[in-house]
């Protein structure tokens, strides 16, 4: 059992795919969170990500409204400051984000539960971020093989179940702390409810993790790193064996306060129509079946959009 004091740092260059999958494995295990370096993400990418999510959300307000469309349910375009809300929390987050999710034919099968993205009217956008969304969505599948291995499945088990899945890219602003934020925070104590989460700007301090003893512990990976961790519905399919571990991010103190904080999660998701069926492997005596009753990702993910004031039931 590792330290729930000092999360290690996994390099995704190593040449052994079971040493690795090991490494990935236990701290999802221990953390339900992994630090990750050497991803392979392009740096002048990601850089040039970075400048455009600034000159995003630094267009007035009426211009980022035109990308606001209520009956999307936060899953495409934007959503406006103080919309989202932690299940179970009484206070609104403290933040605006974009949504972009995946391209797919109008005559896919899964184009039904796939909304067409919205773009913003910000030179290079489209083009910059549908680059970084394929290149996030290659490092989550290789992230996954190597689960794959720590949960003695095919190293390929997870390529059809995420092939074409309805993945989302997030960029998150988080705007300066304005006097007294009221008992709000940037984001209050939530679980992701997709399958992992790759975060870049995680080195900017306010990401914690709850720990089991109640008590909160800051994660912060290298400059460029991802934090990653396991969202609901792979707590789901593992039996709880790896864990959707509650996270927030918290307000900033003193001359911090003063600035925005960005953030890009790249929340990847199962195909809509995969069913979310508990793995054999991960059920013995000890740890009966806590899912006996599979639910297809899209049912669950409704579920949850509802949950979090995203969706109306």
């Amino acid at each position: 059992m590792l330290s729930m004091t000092q999360m290690p740092v996994i390099s995704l260059s190593s040449g052994d795919a079971d040493a690795l999958g090991q490494q990935l494995g236990s701290s999802f295990q221990a953390y339900g969170f992994a630090t990750i370096v050497d991803h392979g993400l392009d740096p002048a990418l990601v850089a040039k990500a970075w400048a455009l999510t600034k000159t995003l959300f630094e267009q007035p307000e009426s211009q980022k409204m035109s990308g606001f469309e209520t009956a999307l349910a936060g899953q495409r375009g934007y959503t406006p400051f103080k919309t989202e809300i932690a299940k179970g929390a009484d206070f609104h987050d403290l933040k605006e984000f974009w949504h972009v999710g995946r391209d797919v034919s109008p005559d896919s099968p899964l184009a039904g539960s796939m909304l067409p993205n919205i773009w913003p009217d910000v030179p290079d956008f489209k083009e910059t971020f549908q680059l970084l969304f394929a290149e996030m969505d290659k490092v989550g599948a290789r992230i996954l093989s190597s689960i794959a291995r720590y949960l003695d499945l095919p190293a390929s088990w997870f390529d059809p179940a995420i092939e074409d899945g309805n993945s989302i890219l997030r960029l998150l602003h988080y705007p300066p702390i304005a006097g007294d934020a009221e008992g709000c925070i940037r984001a209050g104590a939530h679980e992701d409810i997709n399958l992992i989460t790759l975060l870049l700007g995680a080195e900017e301090a306010g990401l914690q993790i709850l720990r089991p003893d109640g008590s909160w512990m800051d994660v912060s990976p290298p400059q460029g790193g991802l934090a990653v961790n396991v969202g609901d519905m792979l707590q789901r399919l593992t039996n709880n064996m790896l864990p959707s571990t509650t996270h927030r991010v918290v307000n900033p103190t003193g001359e911090r306060s003063r600035f925005s904080r960005y953030s890009m999660p790249f929340f990847l998701h199962l195909r809509s129509d995969f069913p979310i069926a508990t793995l054999p492997q991960c059920v013995n005596a000890q740890n009966p079946n806590l899912y006996p009753d599979p639910i297809l990702a899209d049912d669950y993910l409704r579920e949850r959009l509802i949950e979090i004031g995203l969706l109306k039931a």
